[in-house]
């Protein structure tokens, strides 16, 4: 087996049948079909075929697949129109009326909604628990549970959960586990080496990596991606040829991306946690960290993402310093979605406003202060000297 950086740029090569070294784009929603009525009914039916028609595949799309099946260390993979497309048609592929998911309290504004407001409606129920406490986890599980879904680090405080225990404790009571594990990426991240059946990312994010693709990847086993496939059929979900071949453009530059991001964010975080305007930073790469020794057991790098709250007496104050340096910043873009090549800031308390009431943002743990930062491949010394004149804006 060849190393990370060869698989990037070679996996998949297969799916180009022709003398490019460059794949094509492949923008055709329909293929000539074989004389032989047998060989044609194999490719309507087939799992992922890419020459049939593209809502059931796409030689591009199997290309970016087999890549990051490759990445994330399973045997099959399936590319989708979203990051909200991978997880809703994956746990549609596990779960039915009458059944139930464990999950935790900390997640993704999408995946939340999608648990809170659209699974009750036919008929599946939700426990969310404490991602920091295993005990939870197990002690939520009912007679019907079927699934066990986590997201580390979490979206937007970086915490963590522990994919071993989460991994064996699915085995154990014979349930399907899965993870989220776009803001890790697989660079610094495998799940499946800790025992998780199913991978999601939002492959808009670090796999894409240039904020111009919006998709989604779904990673298992090949019996585990058709049942996902056949349900991406009806949902219609089709990631589209132009995204897929930015996908596989992305993906060969990941490594190098990732690594550089890591080096940027570690360096950032360590600027920011001793800086008097910042009351505390969230960045798994830290000491400070409560769950770094975790962190460092099942990631080999800290990720770009870290979450700074800026110190300040009271909510409406905070949120005046949080309006301030997001004013001040230069170089950090005031933009949602994360990964990518540029650096970004968000406010998730203002993001994710019209969709979390007050309670919900306190148990996620979001607050008026709070910014997200996801950390580019700029040079360090500018980004750091952005955060230091943004500063400059409270006094400090």
């Amino acid at each position: 087996m060849s190393h990370l950086e060869t698989n990037l740029i070679h996996q998949g090569h297969e799916f180009n049948q022709t003398k490019a070294v460059v794949s094509p784009i492949y923008q055709s929603s329909t293929y000539y079909a074989d004389q032989d009525l047998s060989e044609y009914i194999i490719a309507a039916s087939e799992s992922k075929h890419p020459y049939f028609y593209h809502r059931h595949g796409n030689p591009s799309n199997s290309q970016a697949a087999s890549i990051i099946a490759s990445l994330e260390h399973t045997e099959d993979a399936l590319v989708l129109a979203t990051g909200m497309a991978a997880i809703s048609t994956a746990i549609l592929a596990i779960v039915k009326a009458g059944d139930h998911i464990v999950t935790q309290r900390s997640l993704y504004s999408g995946a939340m909604l999608f648990f809170k407001e659209f699974l009750p409606d036919y008929g599946i129920t939700v426990t969310h628990v404490d991602q920091s406490d295993n005990q939870a986890f197990e002690h939520a599980i009912q007679e019907n549970t079927k699934l066990i879904y986590v997201e580390t680090p979490s979206n937007p405080n970086l915490a963590i959960t522990d994919l071993e225990f989460i991994g064996q404790l699915a085995k154990k009571h014979q349930l399907v586990s899965m993870v989220d594990n776009t803001f890790a990426s697989p660079i610094n991240q495998c799940p499946k080496d800790f025992g998780i059946d199913v991978i999601i990312h939002s492959a808009t994010k670090y796999l894409g990596g240039h904020s111009d693709l919006t998709a989604g990847v779904v990673c298992g086993t090949k019996t585990f991606i058709q049942q996902v496939w056949r349900r991406s059929l009806v949902m219609g979900a089709s990631l589209s040829p132009f995204d897929s071949w930015l996908l596989v453009r992305g993906l060969k530059t990941l490594a190098l991306r990732v690594r550089q991001i890591n080096q940027n964010a570690l360096a950032l975080a360590s600027y920011l946690e001793k800086h008097p305007a910042i009351k505390q930073v969230a960045y798994v790469g830290l000491p400070a960290h409560p769950q770094y020794e975790l962190a460092q057991k099942q990631m080999k790098g800290g990720t770009g993402m870290l979450c700074l709250e800026i110190g300040a007496d009271g909510e409406e104050l905070a949120y005046q310093y949080a309006q301030t340096v997001l004013n001040n910043l230069k170089i950090f873009a005031n933009a949602a979605s994360l990964g990518g090549v540029e650096s970004l800031v968000v406010h998730p308390a203002s993001m994710w406003g019209g969709h979390h009431d007050a309670q919900q943002k306190a148990s996620a743990g979001i607050t008026s202060g709070m910014l997200r930062v996801s950390v580019g491949i700029e040079h360090i010394e500018d980004l750091i000297a952005d955060f230091k004149q943004a500063f400059a804006g409270l006094g400090f």
